[in-house]
């Protein structure tokens, strides 16, 4: 069974996600496609940041439906234009937070999110909130280092990360680690690496190749997301914005 999934990454910087990074993830059976936003924001760090990264962020789930993509991820753990995009379209749309602390939860009783800067903790306090999972998190730590300077010097950031795993196992009560930002893709050897030498046993979730897998299994599955919770929007004009026009194909909900 040949599967599609579409990458879509919600900011505007070119390069900062290349499609090689993902090739580790393709085999016969599995192509990997990705597209960025054309008009938002540089990086996502904030409450603004992700609401400048909508209107774009769910054309490009539109257009991978119309693309044949058979599942779209969400390349930001802000999971920007999730819910949304589930409403204009068929196929299963994963937000990588809302997978890795679902993941998380399982793997341990408690998890803990290593983000970028300090200013996120409320962001993503809130996700966990929404996603029915908040007392499962431990605490939210951050490297204080912006998105687009993570791979300046990646031992740095792979260093921080490795010690802010180890405090959150032992400050917080952390049996889990989660990436809270998708820029820091490819760190989870090093951070594991770092929590066993402190004598730390957990897992450490990269959250992007786990969305990546979790919208492979919906696939594989026949399943996508409920036409009861994330029904087509009404028809309406919308001023301001060249959306792409909405379509249902699935037969489920036709």
């Amino acid at each position: 069974m040949s599967r599609h999934i579409r990458v879509v990454t919600p900011i505007t910087t070119r390069g900062f996600r290349d499609l090689s990074e993902f090739r580790a993830l393709e085999g016969p059976e599995l192509e990997i496609s990705h597209s960025e936003i054309d008009i938002g924001p540089a990086s996502i760090e904030c409450e603004y940041d992700e609401a400048m990264a909508l209107p774009g962020t769910i054309a490009k789930i539109i257009e991978a439906e119309r693309d044949g993509a058979d599942a779209v991820v969400i390349d930001c753990m802000g999971d920007p234009g999730m819910k949304s995009g589930r409403e204009c379209v068929s196929i299963p749309v994963v937000g990588p937070c809302e997978s890795a602390m679902h993941v998380a939860a399982m793997l341990g009783h408690t998890f803990s999110v290593v983000t970028v800067l300090s200013r996120l903790r409320s962001l993503i306090e809130n996700q966990a909130k929404s996603y029915g999972i908040f007392e499962k998190l431990a605490s939210v730590r951050s490297v204080d280092i912006p998105v687009l300077e993570l791979e300046e010097n990646m031992n740095r950031t792979k260093d921080a990360l490795a010690a802010e795993a180890v405090r959150a196992v032992e400050d917080d009560g952390a049996d889990a680690i989660i990436f809270g930002c998708t820029g820091m893709l490819g760190c989870a050897e090093a951070v594991r690496s770092g929590l066993l030498k402190a004598g730390y046993d957990i897992p450490v979730i990269d959250p992007v190749p786990l969305a990546v897998r979790m919208a492979v299994a919906l696939v594989d599955a026949g399943l996508s997301h409920s036409k009861i919770t994330y029904a087509l929007p009404p028809a309406k004009p919308i001023a301001g914005y060249d959306m792409p026009p909405l379509t249902v194909t699935s037969e489920a909900a036709e």
